[in-house]
């Protein structure tokens, strides 16, 4: 687990970049599943800083989101909602094929530019 705040950070962009990695590859599953790896680490890091401790072990974004006690614009917050539902069914997918036309290279971009954005917010708030 990361050390210090700001190691939450480099990690968020790095999956960020990963996802973007698994997108060329043609694994868009893996692609959102680093999209909210990355945000959960970025809202991680942000707990970490604010309360000075690690934070808690859990995948919820929204949980996080509100822990951390910061409210992002009403689009962001849209976004990290869809993306915190999306996580356990990139993590466990009950069926490959179907889970891999819930998630066209089309709406992929469209999350991994979320994303970006949600990286954004959480640097400005750090």
């Amino acid at each position: 687990m990361a050390q210090t705040p700001h190691e939450w950070l480099l990690q968020a962009d790095y999956d960020l970049e990963t996802a973007e990695c698994m997108l060329q590859a043609g694994r868009n599953i893996y692609a959102v599943f680093m999209v909210h790896l990355a945000v959960e680490k970025a809202l991680k890091g942000v707990f970490h800083k604010k309360f000075g401790e690690m934070p808690p072990k859990t995948h919820n974004l929204i949980y996080l989101l509100q822990r951390i006690g910061e409210i992002p614009l009403e689009s962001l917050g849209a976004f990290i909602v869809e993306l915190d539902q999306a996580s356990i069914a990139t993590r466990y997918p009950e069926e490959l094929a179907s889970m891999a036309t819930m998630y066209p290279v089309d709406r992929v971009l469209r999350i991994i530019a979320e994303g970006r954005e949600v990286l954004l917010w959480v640097k400005k708030i750090f």
